[in-house]
């Protein structure tokens, strides 16, 4: 069932600017999966930033596409290795995101107005690096958007409380060393309650929390948009 933002997105899904720059009609999108499901994947993946970005890079040539997209809900088991997602009895794994990998620069845009809630610089190996989160309402209900793995620039001049308006740009996909050592990519999440945190939210939580998680954090797509075009 969904919960009530949920279907508060679904209502005005029509109204939404896309988040990166994508034109349905002309740029095609592939899915990655990054959960053991997929024979490709391995720990050398995501311990080797240059592995990493070489496979997605080939991923993107082979099938002629601008973005390869996913990750809600994905049981990233091979996050065990990562000692970020591996701090406890219990692992995390469960990606509560979506992520848009593409080109470092590419435009991340406000797909509706708000406010900049709060910022920061996750500087850990594996973290978001720069990461914005925009509070927004719709139908006097309030709700958080997070843009993790953008570029250091991005957030230099912001300030908690400024405005940003539908389609702003306000923020690109940052380079490896300045998003966590991550492939440039966007890890895009809405939070329905960010429990008094400032510029991070969990984005992975453990398998025994996942209900908890994915009903405070709903699915990104139903603002994105993209998974349909795949």
């Amino acid at each position: 069932m969904r919960s009530n933002i949920s279907n508060i997105l679904v209502k005005y899904s029509h109204t939404f600017h896309s988040v990166v720059p994508f034109k349905p009609a002309k740029d095609k999108l592939v899915l990655l999966d990054l959960s053991e499901n997929n024979p490709e994947i391995s720990e050398t993946l995501f311990t080797d930033v240059k592995v990493f970005s070489n496979y997605i890079n080939t991923l993107l040539q082979i099938h002629k596409s601008t973005y390869a997209v996913g990750g809600y809900g994905e049981d990233r088991v091979i996050y065990a290795s990562s000692k970020l997602f591996n701090d406890s009895e219990e692992p995390r794994s469960i990606h509560l995101g979506l992520d848009i990998w593409g080109k470092a620069g590419t435009p991340v845009y406000a797909f509706m107005g708000g406010m900049v809630h709060s910022f920061a610089f996750n500087n850990n190996e594996g973290d978001y690096g720069a990461t914005v989160i925009l509070l927004h309402q719709l139908d006097g209900i309030p709700f958080y958007s997070l843009y993790g793995h953008l570029a250091l620039a991005d957030i230099q001049h912001l300030s908690p409380g400024q405005y940003v308006v539908y389609g702003q740009t306000i923020g690109h996909f940052g380079e490896p060393h300045e998003n966590g050592n991550w492939p440039p990519h966007l890890h895009f999440q809405l939070i329905e309650d960010v429990e008094l945190k400032e510029g991070d939210y969990p984005g992975v939580c453990t398998a025994s929390e996942k209900t908890k998680y994915l009903a405070n954090c709903p699915d990104p797509d139903l603002v994105a948009q993209m998974i349909k075009y795949i």
